[in-house]
């Protein structure tokens, strides 16, 4: 017999509705309420909601008390686990304690290097990579064990999830890639940015010629540019973002006048949106609207995507 889902995103997922999800950037400080405010604002307009694992190596409060946070609040975290900062040991003691404080939801990533951080002489552990964690993680939940074969009395059963690049010169090792997180364990992942939704569809091409949409759930990462710069940073400086020329050109038009500049770039976002939700194979998106978070409710309602679906899962009655 299927087991029920044990989470919200999952449920969606599974009843094969189109999944929304976003993200929010934990503070630099020891204060939550903002970030509590934020999770309020969003809530009702997403499936669930990721909390960075201090992303860029930049450090900011942990992914696990801010999933705790926006849980009060009624909204569904995805906590992040990067393999730059534990070992197997913290990382398997960090899963049971956020399994036990309600967590389901789990996102596995490498991590980004301290060089490129706020402390680039920080030692960088990597006592795993994403691949292993992807695995330890799966059999954590399914064989109810411990890296090193002892059994776990309550195993967590997390709703497992990785990221993806989908830029890259070669497209066939991207899908190889994908295929590989299947394989380790991953039930949906959640992709870099796109821009390009031409590119994106091609490869989804050749994902779904290889059947991996039906073995993973994808989700298609868009974001609102919030401003010129902030585009063209991103093409000189973030691995796996691709902004096209056309679009640059866009934000060109509309730059000195801030607000102008990203209504333009949300409307990007709506058209990328619509773009990517017509790919055969896409199950949803994830909003990255960084430091703009103030553009989800708009960005889902004009999207279509709201309100969101009803759906039930383990411990939701």
């Amino acid at each position: 017999m299927t087991r029920p889902p044990i989470s919200r995103l999952e449920a969606v997922l599974r009843a094969g509705h189109f999944a929304v999800t976003a993200e929010l950037t934990p503070p630099k400080s020891a204060v939550t309420e903002p970030l509590a405010a934020k999770a309020r604002m969003v809530a009702p307009y997403v499936d669930a909601v990721n909390l960075t694992d201090c992303q860029t190596a930049v450090v900011r409060m942990s992914s696990t008390a801010c999933s705790l946070v926006v849980r009060r609040e009624g909204l569904e975290p995805v906590l992040q686990m990067t393999c730059r900062d534990r070992n197997i040991i913290g990382i398997q003691s960090d899963l049971l304690g956020a399994y036990a404080l309600g967590m389901r939801n789990l996102l596995c990533l490498s991590g980004d290097s301290p060089r490129i951080g706020d402390h680039p002489d920080a030692k960088p552990v990597f006592d795993v990579n994403s691949f292993k964690l992807l695995k330890m993680v799966r059999l954590m939940r399914e064989t109810g064990t411990l890296a090193n074969g002892q059994p776990i009395k309550v195993a967590p059963r997390f709703f497992i999830g990785a990221a993806f690049n989908p830029v890259s010169v070669s497209m066939d090792s991207m899908v190889r890639r994908l295929a590989k997180k299947a394989d380790k364990g991953a039930d949906f992942v959640q992709t870099q940015m796109i821009f390009d939704v031409e590119h994106f569809a091609e490869l989804m091409e050749k994902v779904r010629a290889e059947g991996i949409h039906e073995r993973i759930k994808i989700l298609a990462g868009v974001a609102p540019l919030k401003s010129l710069r902030m585009a063209e940073y991103m093409n000189a400086h973030v691995p796996g973002i691709s902004v096209p020329r056309h679009l640059i050109e866009r934000l060109e038009r509309a730059d000195g006048d801030p607000e102008a500049v990203l209504r333009e770039g949300v409307d990007i976002c709506l058209e990328v949106i619509h773009g990517v939700r017509a790919i055969p194979g896409v199950a949803g998106i994830h909003i990255m609207a960084v430091f703009c978070e103030e553009t989800v409710p708009d960005i889902v309602r004009r999207a279509g995507l709201f309100p969101r679906p009803e759906v039930t899962w383990e411990g939701s009655a």
